[in-house]
């Protein structure tokens, strides 16, 4: 299964899949890694690579688009 596709057709957000990102307030930049669901909450969430620290993190969906991430060119 090609995890990219199947997860861009069924849970879209604003930030596609391996799009990089940074952080205003830290300056920090980030990769997309995938989109998933918070067990708890069902809420929707991003998966996303440290690109300075190769960390993964999540981060709710919500949180992810409100304007603290830009696209980098």
């Amino acid at each position: 299964m090609n995890l990219q596709s199947h997860t861009s057709e069924k849970f879209p957000g604003k930030f596609p899949i391996g799009s990089r990102l940074k952080h205003l307030k830290t300056g920090g930049y980030y990769r997309i890694a995938g989109l998933a669901k918070i067990e708890a909450t069902l809420e929707m969430a991003y998966v996303y690579e440290s690109l300075q620290t190769h960390d993964y993190w999540v981060r709710p969906q919500a949180e992810m688009e409100d304007g603290r991430f830009e696209l980098c060119a």
